[in-house]
């Protein structure tokens, strides 16, 4: 079968990865010079099934209201989106009381111990390295209210095998020796020894160049720019460099899906959440973390790449606009001087690499995967912050229903007719 695969991100290039591997000739169309330069460029880093958890955790919608224009806030939503959030804003709302949201932070977590399994998998088959790291994942808590709301929703993830263990003040210190200067700060930590952490664009780099042994073919610098439908199906895909024509198309755009999506009247419930990353040198610091550290009460994480660091976080609500704030920049360089007081004398904001990137959020917390209503086209998209996590076993879910192969999870929780 001859596939189209809309996007060469994280979710793009697994599951053209996937239809490669099963004998399929597949071409990738990308916008950018590469493979994973938007999004999947310079994320979180974190590959965890333990933050599997949707945003819109029952009490959001008090919080976005509180910090409207607090350019600290983890959350922020800019007056200018109001408007063309309503209608998903309500169904995100809807999604926030506790039965929905903890029924939907299970179907996150399956799929994210899913996809971590398929993901070791080809590390090995492959030899694949992206400053990869297995030593888990460390939240951290300044007081003893926050540390029980983390402990209770870590106990709802036990069904899906995800392990976590409590942590006082001094066991926080004995595995990250690194936040000593800011033990008075720390009440607690929750430790989830399964989690990884890694390069998501070295990864996708390197799966690319596999796919591409495998006979897939990536075209870049090819905007995607309409769909064509006939007989409830998609008949070709308009670009920039002509019209391309396949038994089978993939829109694995990010939050851009929902926008070409819209031209063949599908309405896909995402929408782009802002998120920032620093990537910072160690610049010979020797006593820097060698763990993934997140501080639940700033919502931003610091995650070790070989010799570098990555910090991440903030959400934000301000349309599909990736101009850089240089408020919630200089909110993330305090934030890791903070952390590690020590780096100061490390760091150099000038080598900095300043980056965004526009997570596609759907307004149940939920990825889009499988079927539409049109019968040849697939999606691949809506991951939120866990497309890292998520990608590998969501493109070999993909890439299986399209071969009419017998999927390892049930796909049903996450299509499209669920809404």
């Amino acid at each position: 079968m001859k596939i189209i695969i809309m996007g060469a991100g994280l979710l793009g290039v697994t599951t053209a990865y996937f239809l490669g591997r099963q004998g399929h000739e597949v071409i990738v169309l990308e916008r950018q010079k590469g493979p994973a330069l938007e999004t999947s460029f310079a994320n979180g880093g974190m590959i965890t099934p333990s933050q599997a958890y949707p945003w819109n955790r029952p009490g959001i919608f008090r919080k976005l209201l509180a910090w409207m224009g607090d350019e600290d806030a983890p959350f922020l939503l800019r007056a200018n989106a109001v408007l063309p959030l309503l209608g998903w804003g309500i169904s995100f709302i809807r999604n926030s009381g506790m039965q929905r949201y903890l029924l939907n932070m299970q179907k996150n977590a399956k799929l994210a111990a899913y996809s971590l399994n398929i993901l070791k998998q080809l590390r090995q088959q492959h030899d694949m390295h992206y400053d990869e790291t297995d030593k888990g994942t460390l939240k951290i808590y300044k007081n003893d209210k926050s540390l029980q709301e983390g402990l209770q929703l870590s106990e709802r993830f036990s069904d899906a095998g995800i392990q976590f263990k409590p942590l006082n003040g001094q066991e926080v210190l004995t595995l990250e020796p690194a936040l000593n200067d800011v033990s008075d700060d720390i009440m607690g930590g929750i430790y989830y020894p399964d989690d990884e952490a890694g390069d998501a664009y070295e990864f996708c780099r390197l799966l690319a160049r596999q796919a591409e042994i495998n006979g897939v073919q990536f075209k870049y610098q090819i905007d995607v720019i309409g769909l064509e439908c006939s007989a409830g199906g998609i008949s070709g895909v308009e670009s920039t460099a002509g019209r391309y024509v396949a038994d089978a198309y993939v829109l694995a755009m990010g939050s851009y899906s929902a926008l070409l999506a819209k031209q063949v009247n599908i309405y896909l419930p995402i929408q782009p959440v802002k998120g920032y990353s620093l990537t910072l040198e160690l610049n010979g610091w020797q006593t820097g973390p060698t763990i993934p550290v997140i501080d639940e009460s700033m919502h931003a994480a610091v995650v070790p790449l070989g010799c570098r660091l990555r910090v991440a976080g903030m959400a934000e609500f301000s349309g599909y606009n990736t101009d850089i704030s240089q408020s919630r920049i200089d909110n993330m360089f305090r934030f890791v001087s903070t952390l590690y007081p020590e780096f100061a004398a490390f760091l150099d904001r000038s080598s900095a690499l300043q980056w965004v990137g526009l997570r596609p959020y759907t307004c149940d917390g939920v990825p889009l995967l499988g079927r539409t209503p049109l019968n040849n086209l697939y999606l691949n998209t809506g991951h939120g912050h866990l497309g890292w996590t998520m990608a590998s076993g969501s493109g070999k879910l993909v890439a299986d229903l399209i071969s009419q192969r017998e999927t390892a999870l049930d796909i049903s929780p996450y299509q499209l007719d669920r809404f």
